[in-house]
């Protein structure tokens, strides 16, 4: 089993990072790939450069397979990240549109009402990327953050994104590209120690974030501690509500929307990523309206989904 990381030099913020990693030692030229795509080997890690948008390439898990006969254990993208605030940032996230109907088309790639499974690493990485930026000098200026479940490509292994926001002064910064090497170097076990992040189950438990905003702060501030696994983060615009007009929202039946769908597959998608695990979901409750957190409450107790409290998680 390999571990590929992709990334495309249409994008600075992931050719960057890309290149600083493979200036660092034990690199080898990939087996060939017929898609007009270059790889490299180290190890049992593969990073794959492609020229299209990172979103815009599905599958890569299982083309790798088809065209090495190397099966794919986890997919690591590099990408930049926009923000309205343009803050400089480094964020990892999890993939995935669940909130979408078949009928609507993702806006940044992924297959309507689909999430990816989480990588186990999301978490792990997060603590391990503050920990880089503030060796490094890039803390305070720049942001250490999750973000929620957003955007394809599609993927079929333990997926997550690793980006550099949020403009073009930021994407080509060379110190934030060498921090982001930094963490898949030391975070893949390239530098001779052990990965960080390999799930071992052990009923160990995993957070499942339900609302809030993108940057998941209330979700953040348990993840953000030694220990603490974490799956999909749904943020409120992944959990769609509408009340009926003979419906009074106290209960999950009488409120419609792709909302339900958005928690069951994100849950099932965070069980299979973690084997053994104790998924729990977390719920920001001040970003809830009554009647709304009272539906996902019930919705939650009748698919025998924990509800925890952060201290559960630490």
């Amino acid at each position: 089993m390999v571990v590929l990381v992709v990334a495309t030099a249409s994008d600075p913020a992931s050719i960057g990072p890309a290149a600083a990693f493979l200036a660092m030692p034990g690199w080898s030229p990939g087996p060939p790939i017929p898609e007009g795509m270059e790889s490299f080997t180290n190890g049992d890690v593969r990073l794959l450069k492609h020229e299209r948008s990172i979103i815009a390439e599905d599958d890569l898990d299982h083309r790798w397979q088809a065209a090495t006969g190397e099966a794919v254990s986890e997919v690591i993208f590099l990408s930049k990240h926009t923000a309205v605030s343009n803050r400089p940032a480094l964020t990892v996230h999890p993939i995935g549109v669940p909130h979408l109907r078949e009928d609507e088309t993702p806006p940044q790639g992924g297959r309507p009402g689909w999430a990816a499974l989480p990588n186990p690493r999301i978490g792990p990485w997060l603590r391990l990327m503050q920990k880089i930026a503030v060796d490094q000098g890039l803390v305070p200026e720049f942001e250490i953050t999750l973000e929620a479940t957003h955007h394809g490509p599609v993927t079929n292994t333990p997926t997550m994104f690793v980006e550099i926001g949020s403009t073009e002064e930021y994407w080509c910064r060379q110190d934030a590209a060498q921090a982001i090497a930094l963490v898949l170097w030391k975070g893949l076990g390239l530098d001779e120690g052990n990965t960080v992040g390999s799930w071992q189950g052990n009923s160990e438990k995993v957070l499942l974030g339900i609302g809030g905003g993108h940057y998941a702060p209330r979700h953040m501030d348990i993840v953000i501690k030694d220990g603490v696994w974490v799956g999909h983060l749904l943020s409120g615009y992944s959990l769609p509500m509408e009340v009926s007009p003979q419906g009074n929202g106290k209960s999950s039946s009488d409120v419609g929307g792709m909302w339900k769908h958005s928690i069951k597959v994100s849950y099932d998608a965070t069980k299979a990523a973690f084997p053994d695990g104790q998924v729990i979901a977390h719920l920001d409750q001040k970003s809830f309206k009554g009647w709304q957190k009272n539906a996902i409450m019930s919705y939650l107790q009748e698919l025998n989904i924990r509800i925890g409290k952060p201290n559960d998680f630490i």
